[in-house]
Parts: C-alpha cells; sequence; structure tokens
C-alpha cells in the first residue's frame, strides 16, 4: 500500500462573480490529478509557473480544500477528518516552503520556532524541550548557539535549514518540499539538496519535491510527474523519463535544461505562443496549442493518461508516432576541454574542503553558508 494516494483531485477558484454574488468564471488550478508517494521515495511534481504543483502541495495537506477527488494516507481519507483528526495527521506530514524569508516568524527567534510544534502535538516534555531544538539544529547542520537568534540575522540558505528542522521537529513520514531552493543562490542549493537526501536515507522519510527546474529534479527524484495546466501528462521513474521522455511538453522541459558543453549537439524544441489561461483552457489536448505534432484529433478529444507495462504514464494521441527523444535529451558530456582546465585550477587551489552540506557550520559567520 502507498504512504499517499491521491485521486481525480480537482480544484477550481471562483475568478469573477455577478452582480448576485454567484460565480461566472472559474480558475481550473487543479483538473483532474492522481498519483502516489511510496514511503521513502520522492516524487517529483515538475512543470512550468502556473500549472498548479503548489496547488496540488496545498491540498494533499488541506491547507485548501478540493472540490472532488480522494486523498488517503497510509489508507485513511483525509477529506474526512475532522478537526482534531486532522491535526494529528499533520504529525505525519509537513511542508517547506519556498520563500525562507517570508515562511518564518520574524519576531520568534529560532528557538521559539522550533519549539512550537513540539508544544502543539505535545511531542516533548517541557524540560526537553531545549535540548530537543539543539539536537535539531545539529541535524541540519546548524550550531544550537543560532537557537537564541531572530530569522533576520541569518543567510537564505540558513533559514531554509531552520525551516527544514521545523518541518522535522513532529517526526514526519512526509514532507512536501515546494520549491525549497528555487529561491536560493546557485552555490546553496547543493547544500540543501544533499542536506535532503541525507536526511531521507537517515530517517526513512518521503517527500513530495514541487519544483520547475529539471536539472535539480534529476538528482533528486525517484519518480516524475510532469504537469501542465492543471494535469498531469507523463508520469514515470525518473530515470526512465530522463532516458526517453514521451509527450511533447516533456521534451520541450528537457530540452531546455542548460548543458556545460557548448560543443554538445542535441535539438531544441522551442514552444510557439503563450501559455494558455486556466480562466479558459483550450478543449481537447490542453497541450495543443503549442504542440508542433498537433493533429485535429488533438484539438476536440482530451487524452487519457495510459500506462505501458513498465508503468510510464503519457497522456498523448500520438505517442507511438513521435520521432525518437534521443536528441531533445540534454547529454551529460562532461564540461568542454577549456571548462574543465579552469574548474581544475580552482579545484588545485582550494584549501577548504567543500561541505555536503550536512556538517555543522562550525565558526563561519552566518552570511558566509
Amino acid at each position: 500500500m502507498a504512504l499517499l494516494e491521491v485521486k481525480n483531485l480537482v480544484k477550481h477558484f471562483v475568478a469573477a462573480r455577478s452582480v448576485f454574488g454567484r460565480p461566472t468564471a472559474f480558475i481550473k488550478a487543479v483538473d483532474g490529478v492522481s498519483f502516489r508517494v511510496e514511503a521513502g521515495k520522492t516524487l517529483a511534481l515538475v512543470g512550468e509557473s502556473g500549472c498548479g504543483k503548489s496547488t496540488v502541495s496545498r491540498l494533499v495537506l488541506r491547507l485548501i480544500e478540493p472540490d472532488s477527488g480522494s486523498v488517503s494516507f497510509e489508507g485513511r481519507d483525509l477529506l474526512g477528518l475532522d478537526a482534531n483528526e486532522l491535526r494529528a495527521f499533520r504529525r505525519d506530514a509537513q511542508i517547506i516552503f519556498q520563500d525562507p524569508y517570508a515562511s518564518l516568524n520574524p519576531r520568534m527567534t529560532v528557538s521559539q520556532i522550533l519549539t512550537e510544534p513540539l508544544a502543539l502535538h505535545d511531542l516533548v516534555p517541557p524540560q526537553r524541550r531545549r535540548e530537543r531544538v539543539e539536537e535539531l539544529l545539529r541535524l541540519v547542520g546548524l550550531e544550537p548557539r543560532f537557537a537564541r537568534r531572530y530569522p533576520h540575522e541569518f543567510s537564505g540558505g540558513q533559514r531554509q535549514r531552520i525551516a527544514i528542522a521545523r518541518a522535522l521537529a513532529v517526526e514526519p513520514k512526509l514532507i512536501i518540499c515546494d520549491e525549497p531552493v528555487s529561491a536560493l543562490d546557485v552555490s546553496i542549493r547543493s547544500q540543501i539538496l544533499n542536506l535532503l537526501r541525507d536526511l531521507q536515507d537517515r530517517l526513512g522519510l518521503a517527500y513530495i519535491f514541487v519544483s520547475h527546474d529539471l536539472a535539480v529534479v534529476k538528482h533528486i527524484a525517484d519518480r516524475v510527474a510532469v504537469m501542465n495546466l492543471g494535469g498531469i501528462v507523463e508520469t514515470a521513474e525518473a530515470q526512465e523519463l530522463f532516458a526517453s521522455p514521451r509527450h511533447p511538453y516533456s521534451r520541450a522541459l528537457l530540452s531546455a535544461i542548460p548543458v556545460p558543453n557548448p560543443r554538445a549537439k542535441r535539438s531544441r524544441m522551442l514552444l510557439q505562443g503563450e501559455m494558455p489561461s486556466a480562466l479558459n483552457p483550450p478543449s481537447g489536448c490542453r497541450f495543443h496549442t503549442r504542440c508542433p505534432y498537433v493533429i485535429e484529433r488533438c484539438r476536440v478529444e482530451p487524452p487519457e493518461l495510459l500506462a505501458d507495462a513498465a508503468g510510464h504514464l503519457t497522456a498523448c494521441h500520438r505517442t507511438t508516432e513521435l520521432p525518437p527523444s534521443e536528441a531533445f535529451v540534454p547529454v551529460d558530456g562532461g564540461f568542454s576541454p577549456a571548462l574543465e582546465r579552469l574548474v581544475a585550477a580552482f579545484s588545485g587551489a582550494a584549501e577548504v574542503p567543500v561541505s555536503s552540506g550536512v556538517g555543522i557550520v562550525g565558526a563561519m559567520p552566518p552570511a558566509a553558508v
């Protein structure tokens, strides 16, 4: 049995009302999304901004209520829980928000931020909470002395570590990572990703990793679901999807991943036109207005998300007719010779060992992480 199972999840937001207050227009943010998350595994939800992936994450936790569909956690129907049962469920499922500058209360110290969930769920006796806060800070690579500081005293990477510690405080089984590295500098992203992978291996966590950056997803996900305009168009094991994407939209996303070798040859799949509005999505396949392989059937008949024998699901009428995908897949052939020499020169000059992002910060000042 899957840890989390979502079936036909739907959420439409009211965009306009009549003079009598009746809804007259809806934004179809999520329209029939289904997926499963196994214990200890990572499912990545990827797609362009506005495709509905962040809305899905909030629906799973019931931070917003769905219009229809079902969400099951360890076999329990989450949509049928009352207030007390929902609070108990929140101990098993937490979320890390995108912006570490907005997700932490600026009027609370780190100690207060991490103590709050412990007190809310009555997990640790009051006399042991300080010790538990120190354990959490060490777990995410921060020193216990940071507990007395306020969020504004930390860098973006350190704030995200604090947000991760807050999510870990209640010992959850599932953590939703809503673009946890998109607001961070590139130099900090690998540290946070390494930290998340290390915590997953040590604690057996399951992740729903929401991102628009496929280069990041490739290194953390076990399975990938590609979303377009409120629906999932392709789902497969991460290795399989990156090696052989089948949906034209997935191919376009993969072809946009930069390759660190200027001599690498591959085809770019450039999408023409604007992304359609979720207020008035196109009929048939919602990708047909930008798809280079569109036929008349695509304009009138919505494709079903169908699986093959290997569990690779694709929602496309022309899956078997499309050209081979190898031309669109970024090849990890290493750096160009000139760039390799440059990297080697800088690597040889380095005297400070590179941290995986899991070790304690040590005596470094907050802004240096």
